[in-house]
C-alpha cells in the first residue's frame, strides 16, 4: 500500500521497499561524514551504485573534507536506476538535546535545495539516522515530514514527487500514521 498526501504541487508518498531500486531523479544516501560507504542504506547504494559513486564520493572529500551532520552533496547514480545520489549526513542520536532534531530537519532541506539546484523533478528518502545512527523512529518520522511540508510550502521547487521509502513494515507503520497525522491518505 502506499500512502499519499498533496503539498501545493508536490506529491509525496510512503512506501516500504528497497531504496537501490527506486525508478526516481535522485535517491538520498544517509551517508556517514568520509562518504566512503558503511553499513544499512549506505552500504548497499555504495554496492548496488558501484565504483562510479565512490570515486566521486573520494573527490568531494579530497577537496572539501568530511561531510558535516546536517550537510549534502550529490554525485552520480552509477549503476543505479536513480541518476543522482544525494549524500547527507544524520545526526547520532545522544538523547535529543544536542541538537539532533534541526540537523535532520537540516538534512532534509538541503536535499531538497539541491534537488532543485539541479533540476530534479523526483527524488525518495530513507529513514535519516534511524538505523545505527539510533534516532527513535518516530520523531524522526515526524522531523522527516515537517521539514518537507515546510520545504514545499515556502519555496519554489522542480520537485514534484518525494517517496520516503521505508525498508521494514515497522518504519512504514511509524510513516503511516505521520502521514495520517498530516491528513494524507
Amino acid at each position: 500500500m502506499v500512502v499519499k498526501l498533496k503539498v501545493k504541487e508536490t506529491l509525496l508518498q510512503a512506501i516500504q521497499g528497497d531504496i537501490t531500486r527506486e525508478k526516481v531523479d535522485a535517491i538520498v544516501n544517509a551517508a556517514n561524514s568520509s562518504l566512503m560507504g558503511g553499513g544499512g542504506v549506505d552500504g548497499a547504494i555504495h554496492r548496488a551504485g558501484g565504483p562510479a559513486i565512490v570515486e566521486e564520493c573520494r573527490q568531494i572529500v579530497s577537496e572539501q573534507g568530511r561531510l558535516p551532520a546536517g550537510k549534502s552533496v550529490i554525485t552520480t547514480g552509477g549503476k543505479l536506476p536513480a541518476k543522482y545520489v544525494i549524500h547527507t549526513v544524520g545526526p547520532v542520536w545522544r538523547g535529543g538535546s544536542g541538537g539532533e532534531e534541526a540537523t535532520l530537519a537540516s538534512c532534509y532541506t538541503q536535499c531538497l535545495k539541491l534537488a532543485t539546484a539541479n533540476q530534479i523533478k523526483s527524488i525518495s528518502f530513507p529513514a535519516i539516522s534511524t538505523g545505527v545512527y539510533g534516532y527513535p523512529l518516530d520523531p524522526a518520522a515526524r522531523t522527516a515530514m515537517d521539514s518537507v511540508i515546510n520545504y514545499l510550502n515556502s519555496n519554489s521547487t522542480t520537485v514534484k514527487q518525494v517517496r520516503f521509502v521505508l525498508y521494514d513494515t515497522n518504519a512504514y507503520n511509524v510513516y503511516v500514521a505521520e502521514f495520517a497525522r498530516i491528513g494524507g491518505v
